[in-house]
C-alpha cells in the first residue's frame, strides 16, 4: 500500500512537474516575444536617431512578355506585394531592382522601362521610414520561390485581375499610378 501511494505521488509530482514546465515555457516564449517587439522598436529609434534620414528601397513592377505583372505574397503580413527591398550599401537603383527581383522571384530583367514614381510618405511602410523608387521592368524567366523567409507565393497577374484593394505597404497605390501611366513624386 505505501509503496503504490509512493509511486501516485511520483507520478503525480512528475505531472504537476511538467505542467509547471509548460507553463514556464510559454512564459518564456511571451517574454522572447515581447523583448524582440520592444528591441526592433528599439532599433527603429536608433536608427532614426543615428540617420535621421529615411532608408533607399526599390519595388519593381515586373512585366512578363504576355503582360501579366508579377507579384509577390509576403510572409509577413500575407499580403500581395511588388517585389523589391532595400538598396544595399554601394548598389545602384537598376542592380538593387535586378537583385530583388532575382531574390524574390527567380526573374531576369530585360529591360527598365521608366521610372513609376518616388514614394516618401513616412507612414507608407509600417517597418521604417523608407522611400520607395519604383519601376516598370520587361522580365522573363521562370517564377521560383527562392527567398521563403519573406515570400510564400509567386502569381503573374493580369492588369485586370490585379488582387484589390489590400496589399503590404502602399503598392496598390503604386500600381494604380503605374496602370494610370502615372509618374508620381509623393
Amino acid at each position: 500500500m505505501f509503496y503504490s501511494l509512493s509511486l501516485y505521488s511520483v507520478v503525480g509530482s512528475y505531472q504537476r512537474h511538467q505542467k509547471i514546465c509548460r507553463l514556464n515555457t510559454i512564459n518564456f516564449l511571451t517574454a522572447v516575444i515581447q523583448s524582440t517587439r520592444s528591441l526592433w522598436h528599439f532599433g527603429q529609434t536608433v536608427l532614426g536617431i543615428i540617420f535621421r534620414h529615411p532608408i533607399t528601397g526599390t519595388s519593381v513592377i515586373p512585366i512578363l512578355p504576355d503582360g501579366r505583372i508579377v507579384l509577390i505574397r509576403r510572409k509577413d503580413d500575407g499580403c500581395w506585394s511588388l517585389p523589391g527591398g532595400m538598396v544595399d550599401w554601394g548598389e545602384d537603383i537598376p542592380h538593387a531592382v535586378r537583385r530583388e527581383l532575382m531574390e524574390e522571384t527567380g526573374l531576369d530583367v530585360l529591360k527598365i522601362r521608366r521610372l513609376v514614381g518616388v514614394y516618401s510618405s513616412p507612414d507608407r511602410d509600417p517597418r521604417i521610414h523608407s522611400i520607395c523608387v519604383v519601376v516598370e521592368a520587361e522580365v522573363q524567366g521562370e517564377m521560383k520561390l527562392k527567398d521563403n523567409l519573406e515570400v510564400i507565393e509567386i502569381k503573374a497577374f493580369t492588369p485586370s485581375s490585379l488582387p484589390q484593394p489590400k496589399m503590404s505597404h502602399d503598392h496598390a497605390r503604386q500600381l494604380q499610378d503605374y496602370l494610370h501611366g502615372l509618374t508620381t513624386l509623393a
